[in-house]
């Protein structure tokens, strides 16, 4: 059984964004506001198959702009960067 998440990148009615994340395996979703959100759901998700993650498949909606793909981009870059630098510790 492969277990593969799927993250789609929304717009709300307020204009802001949200990643809906959803196991396949047993299609429960959750609802994100940031990365940190979602990274706490995927490992809450992923604890139920012993940490075993194949894939996240990413996605976004059509509504999505250009610049909140950027924005998603940099902080993501930072939450790695963030990761990185507790790992040496």
């Amino acid at each position: 059984m492969s277990v593969i998440f799927e993250a789609q990148i929304r717009i709300n009615d307020n204009s802001e964004w949200f990643i809906e994340l959803r196991d396949t395996v047993v299609d429960r979703v959750a609802s994100c506001q940031d990365l940190d959100e979602f990274s706490t759901k995927v490992e809450d998700f992923g604890a139920d198959y012993g940490g075993h993650i194949d894939e996240v498949q990413w996605k976004k909606d059509e509504n999505v702009p250009p610049h909140i793909m950027d924005e998603i981009r940099l902080e993501m870059a930072r939450h790695q960067e963030d990761i990185e630098k507790n790992k040496e510790k």
